[in-house]
């Protein structure tokens, strides 16, 4: 008995010596980088449990988003280190300094992004989110010809069209709209959207509320269960999954199989149809691209790249948008006063309160600017979610909020200290860097005032650019940005210009502060994209 723990130890202490060796490697590496030192990763399953930091062991989970530009702050500069010990001692540099940001992005080939970490957008296939190299130039090829001026004007008209539906269909002659959560009208709008104008799917307000022959669940509900529970079929095995031990798993389960069979039906339909319409539409250019021998030289989609980028595309072009409303909506029933200098400016556009059209979108700036300053407060940073292993897809599920990169050679990059001095920050190959989007959104040195709610600062001609990142930067930008801004202006400009938004008034929170009331209704949760909690309001019939 003596020798068997002699020997656990023995080798225990071995496992510390060496592990204490190679952190004091990783130390010099980056030539001991003011940053964090601690046991675990705040992405890990203690972190994700207990939230809250615990020195020495932990700097807690949801961190970036909960402390946003604070730990930048505390050690004085905007590029700070990370360094943990265990499973494994691993570095990350978390940069919320916008010139180090354009580097980073510029140089593509040198910081790439880690696709690893997008293995769970993968199930239906391999897409242009979980890409890089070669293979993200294929799928750019592809997809980019689909986000053309002509496809906006069609996502500007067909935004006004299911407006419209809204307004005569379902809320009719009612002076008042109560809903319990936002998101209940923000994500249908958004998915309509995206279902007629990315994909050529129209659907009504009263069909989606109709489950189509052979199908057990609506197409909005299986889009809407698979991004919201995406994280319990990557945490679950299989196995698991089809026993269905509780309704939510069941329901899981379904919504992924009706959405497949819901994708399936399309591409089906397109295919068979009689007649080829010619169409602009992102799924025509991939449908395309399925049937061509060769795309500019390279291998067609394969079927389970069609999937694939049929579905990242579904839950990107609606998700995103939806949310971002959700807390557009939210803002702007909070500060009234914002809320009416938007009314005033989209009535000195279109006074005399007809449809807006496209070629006006650009002269509603404040529409653009109450927009961006949502974006800029609640970006819609995607976690990306690691799971690399069987034991870790039992423990947890990693999550980075955060635009992820990684050095591909030993490099550097520059920060400025808040004394003004050049730092020069060593990045060893194979480093991960995470864009601190909250860290940026809320740097005091390029924001005034960053956690007030001031849509005007957008308005200035010199408002700071690249301190902006809710669409990335550089050769990776989101390719839908004019695609989701078009759709936002129009949903928000209609929506302002007929009803005036306001907080649900709940009679036990009627003794609470603005503050406190702000607090309660903006809560975000981690989510496939930052995601409102719960934001209970009531649409008013303008007279």
């Amino acid at each position: 008995m003596q020798a068997v723990t002699l020997l656990v130890l023995s080798t225990a202490l071995l496992f510390v010596v060496k592990r204490w060796f190679e952190y004091r490697r990783a130390v010099r590496a980056i030539q001991d980088h003011p940053g964090s030192r601690t046991l675990l990763p705040h992405l890990g399953p203690l972190g994700f449990i207990l939230k809250k930091p615990i020195r020495g062991i932990t700097r807690g989970g949801f961190r970036p988003w909960r402390y946003k530009h604070q730990d930048f702050a505390d050690i004085g500069m905007d590029i700070f280190s990370s360094i943990t010990i265990f499973p494994k001692v691993s570095i990350s540099i978390q940069v919320a300094d916008p010139a180090a940001i354009k580097e980073i992005t510029t140089h593509r080939l040198q910081f790439p992004k880690p696709v690893r970490l997008y293995r769970l957008l993968t199930f239906f296939g391999r897409n242009i989110v979980a890409s890089e190299f070669d293979e993200w130039k294929k799928f750019r090829k592809i997809t980019a010809p689909a986000f053309s001026e002509r496809n906006n004007r069609l996502v500007w008209d067909e935004t006004v069209l299911i407006m419209n539906d809204l307004f005569q269909n379902v809320w009719g002659t009612r002076e008042e709209i109560t809903v319990d959560h936002a998101i209940d009208i923000t994500l249908p709008i958004a998915l309509f959207v995206i279902g007629v104008a990315g994909f050529g799917r129209r659907i009504t307000w009263e069909d989606d509320l109709v489950v189509p022959p052979g199908h057990q669940m609506a197409f909005k509900d299986a889009l809407h269960i698979v991004s919201t529970d995406v994280i319990l079929k990557a945490v679950i095995p299989n196995w698991a999954m089809k026993l269905g031990p509780t309704k939510r798993i069941r329901n899981v389960v379904t919504a992924f199989d009706e959405l497949e069979k819901y994708m399936m039906e399309m591409i089906r339909a397109r295919q068979t149809a009689e007649k080829k319409e010619e169409r602009y539409d992102l799924f025509s250019s991939l449908l395309d691209a399925n049937e061509e021998d060769e795309v500019d030289g390279q291998a067609k989609l394969t079927n389970q790249e069609l999937l694939g980028n049929i579905f990242i595309f579904l839950l990107a072009g609606h998700e995103t948008t939806a949310h971002t409303l959700c807390f557009t909506f939210d803002l702007l029933a909070l500060y009234q006063e914002e809320q009416e200098k938007l009314y005033q400016h989209i009535r000195s556009i279109i006074p005399d309160g007809r449809v807006p059209t496209y070629a006006e979108m650009d002269s509603f700036t404040y529409s653009m600017a109450v927009f961006y300053e949502t974006l800029r407060l609640y970006p819609p940073v995607r976690p990306v979610f690691y799971i690399p292993s069987a034991l870790e897809l039992i423990l947890a599920t990693l999550q980075v909020i955060g635009i992820p990169k990684y050095s591909a050679e030993d490099t550097t990059l520059v920060t400025r200290s808040d004394e003004g001095g050049n730092v020069v920050v060593p990045i060893p190959q194979g480093t991960g860097i995470v864009l601190h989007v909250p860290g940026l959104h809320y740097n005091p040195h390029y924001w005034e005032e960053p956690h007030a709610f001031k849509p005007e600062r957008f308005l200035e001609k010199d408002w700071p650019r690249d301190a902006f990142l809710p669409f990335s930067g550089g050769a990776r930008s989101c390719l839908g940005r004019r695609f989701f801004e078009t759709e936002g202006i129009a949903i928000m400009t209609m929506l302002v210009s007929q009803y005036k938004i306001e907080v649900m008034d709940e009679p036990e929170f009627a003794a609470e502060t603005f503050e406190e009331r702000k607090a309660r209704v903006l809560q975000a949760k981690q989510g496939l994209t930052l995601t409102p909690i719960k934001v209970p309001l009531v649409f008013r019939r303008r007279q």
